[in-house]
């Protein structure tokens, strides 16, 4: 039987057109992606939804007992939640490695597009309109004590005058630490300096600062006021790196230039950093905003770097699927109008 005899039989009238044709083949194709939806609908009837939030959370703590705290749930209550995600799913999921959770390639698959899925559960159910005079809502910020110097005196200030039941809770990560936990939706927000950044991630220019080189006066030759070339790579550095990188942009334009230098200490706080060049022939090569509170009579003194070194773009970055959360967008503005660049004292 010929596909246009089929369409009459099924009309119960004559074949007419082409253009009837496509319309009746057009109105098929929308029952069938109507039956689809219904029948997708009905199946998510059976799944009890708070097992994706276990295993969200799951993923994030890899640690029942730390799921259960951050869930309000008891640990056995995880435990048979973790029983029945696996028999759903016919995976184990997570894999016992001494006391954490190692999530399997299943587990990991799913990471992301659970992490995307939840972040959209919470914008949904949320109100259409944020109001943060009233609003009850605890932020998650990842930063530096560099971003927080710059950041959060006026942030927090600020809150506290229009947005008092605003909460904020800050810590400390690398910067793979804090583009990582973007990612998998750990913390809201995050400040630093990101050369690379994943496609997912929304990035926005706070403010660029520049590197200054910090020395002990008493290093130097009487009514000395400069660092020339040579001085500055004879001289051993000192580095603010979180984990310990031995490379940073500082490195690889001395490198480009065809030089080296000896780094003598590593240290992992930027604020602890110029107490350390005191009495020392170190030199401390950093953002020019982290050293504000220098002062002539600290012994010290803040001179330009004898070579030309790329600004410093200071960011907030967020990840894409937070785009149209209100809340999110309303703390985004609010960061921009509380960083504040600062002009060291020379």
């Amino acid at each position: 039987m010929s596909a246009a005899k089929k369409i009459r039989d099924c009309m119960g009238r004559p074949f007419v057109s082409f253009g009837l044709l496509y319309a009746y083949s057009h109105h098929c194709l929308k029952i069938q992606i109507f039956a689809h939806i219904m029948h997708t609908m009905n199946n998510l009837r059976g799944v009890d939804l708070n097992l994706l939030v276990v295993l969200h959370a799951l993923l994030i703590e890899r640690h029942v007992s730390r799921t259960a705290i951050r869930l309000n749930m008891s640990q056995p209550a995880v435990s048979h939640a973790l029983a029945r995600l696996r028999a759903r799913l016919d995976d184990p999921l997570f894999t016992r490695q001494g006391g954490t959770l190692v999530p399997t390639l299943r587990a990991l698959e799913l990471a992301r597009p659970l992490a995307d899925a939840m972040a959209q559960i919470q914008i949904v159910l949320r109100p259409d309109g944020f109001e943060p005079d009233r609003a009850r809502h605890t932020f998650k910020l990842a930063m530096s004590d560099y971003g927080a110097g710059i950041v959060l005196p006026n942030l927090v200030a600020g809150l506290r005058r229009s947005a008092p039941n605003i909460d904020i809770v800050v810590t400390q990560l690398s910067r793979e630490g804090m583009i990582a936990s973007i990612m998998d939706g750990d913390v809201d927000l995050a400040l630093g300096v990101f050369p690379q950044l994943p496609e997912q991630i929304l990035s926005e220019l706070l403010h660029c600062d520049t590197y200054a080189c910090l020395i002990d006066r008493a290093s130097l030759a009487p009514l000395a006021e400069t660092i020339d070339l040579e001085l500055y790579l004879a001289r051993p550095h000192a580095l603010v790196a979180v984990h310990g990188e031995a490379s940073t942009e500082v490195d690889e334009a001395i490198h480009a230039a065809g030089h080296t230098r000896r780094v003598a200490v590593v240290l992992p706080h930027w604020g602890v950093a110029p107490k350390t060049i005191r009495g020392t022939d170190l030199i401390l090569t950093v953002a020019a905003g982290s050293l504000t509170s220098i002062r002539d009579d600290d012994g010290l003194l803040v001179l330009p770097p004898p070579i030309r070194f790329p600004t410093i773009p200071f960011s907030q970055i967020s990840h894409q699927r937070r785009r149209s959360d209100p809340a999110l967008r309303w703390l985004r503005a609010f960061v921009v109008a509380s960083a504040q660049p600062s002009v060291p004292s020379r």
